[in-house]
This record gives structure tokens, sequence and C-alpha cells, in this order.
């Protein structure tokens, strides 16, 4: 009988925002997957690191640190391959997923490769995009608003044609595309109801007006959220 594989959303940072289900499901499984940025330490890991109850064997997936899919793709097969010879072998995996699995999560790539052979289960996470609006205390939407999630990698135009459309707007993965969003958010007229946050929920959150925040500044766990009436309950 082979073992079941767990996408355990972990949550933005903080340790305590894991769920009650995820936490028994980590505490439970023998093997323990997480993703790290090639050459460095695993984000994933030092989130859970205060759950840990038991040895685990543990397996690191290196993501290289290039814009090119490929490579990442490339890690993702070796990845699959190598937590395959432990559930044949018929033990549970879990596998990390900071945010939520499914919300723009790195276990979708695992999934995709291993849901045609394997029982897996699908363990929700609280995303950073609840986590920024919590702790910028600034509701997402309200009644009949579209709420609209942008790639800051996106190009100026799409991106100034789905903030059109939108009441409430959040744009995520900025880093160093900083400079080009806050631009286009001054341009249309916005910054006054922009707020800017930094590794919402880890000990080194932050948070600070848009217009100071310095334009090589910006880390890619960053983040902008815009209402256009300022508030969602007004």
């Amino acid at each position: 009988m082979t073992g079941k594989l767990y996408g355990l959303g972990i949550g933005p940072g903080d340790p305590d925002l894991i769920t009650v289900k995820a936490l028994k499901a980590l505490q439970n499984c023998p093997v323990l997957a997480y993703p790290a940025l090639e050459g460095g330490d695993s984000l994933a890991r030092s989130i859970i690191e205060p759950h840990l109850n038991s040895p685990k064997t543990e397996v690191t997936i290196n993501i290289p640190m290039t814009v090119a899919r490929e490579p990442a793709q490339a890690a993702y097969d070796i990845a699959a391959e190598e937590l395959s010879t432990y559930l044949d072998a018929g033990q549970d995996v879990a596998v990390l997923c900071e945010g939520d699995p499914f919300f723009y999560g790195s276990f979708m790539y695992l999934f995709g490769r291993l849901t045609e052979k394997y029982e897996i289960e699908v363990i929700p996470g609280v995303s950073s995009l609840t986590a920024c609006a919590g702790a910028l205390q600034m509701p997402l939407s309200a009644r009949n608003d579209i709420l609209t999630v942008l790639p800051a990698p996106l190009d100026p135009a799409t991106l100034k044609d789905r903030i059109e459309e939108a009441q409430s707007i959040a744009i995520m993965k900025i880093g160093r595309h900083f400079e080009k969003v806050r631009d286009l958010i001054e341009e249309m007229g916005l910054l006054d109801k922009a707020s800017y946050i930094e590794r919402a929920s880890m000990a080194n959150q932050r948070i600070m007006p848009l217009q100071d925040v310095p334009k090589d500044a910006a880390p890619y766990f960053s983040m902008i959220l815009i209402h256009k009436r300022g508030q969602a309950w007004i």
C-alpha cells in the first residue's frame, strides 16, 4: 500500500497561523519535504520548526534562482521522483507550502506530477493576501466589489486595464517591479488609496506609506492593497 501525500498550507510566516489540521498532518508524517532556494535556507521549514515534535526524514527541494521556467520545472521533476520512493514504500509525506498550496503555491507543481498515481490531500492555509489585509486592518472587499489579484511582473498596460476594471486590488510579487507599479498607481491617481506591507505576519513585518518605500527596497514578499473607495465599508 502506498503512502499518502499531504500538501500543507503553513501560512504566511507566523508559526501560530498554521491550522490545527495542518499541524496534525505535519506531526504525524514521517517524511517532510520543503522548497528552498538553491544554496539557501528554507523559509517554509523555518516557519514550522517550533512545531517539530520528533525526528523526520527531510527532503529539500532545491529551486534554482532564475526567472526562466525550465530549471524550476526540472527541479520539481526530480523532487517528484524522490518523493515517489517514500510513497511507494508506504510512508506518508508532508510537503510544506508557504501560504496556501493552491494560491500561487509551489505545491501545485508536485500535485500535477503525482496526482494520478497517489492519494493526495491538500490542506488549505492562511494566504499572504488575507494576512496582509489583517495586518493592514484593511478589509479587501464588500457587497458587489470586484477583487482583483495581480502579479507585479505583468506589463504596465495590462496592470492598468485590470486595475481600472476592479474596485479592490491586491498586487503581489513586487520585488524588482516596485518602481514600475508605484509609478502606475501614482499615474492613475490612486496613491492615497494604496497601502504597502512587506513580510506580513513575520517578525520583520513592515508597513509604510507607499510613497516612502525606496525604489530598490521592496522584497518579493511584499504587497500593495488598493480600495478605490478608500475603505471597503464606505
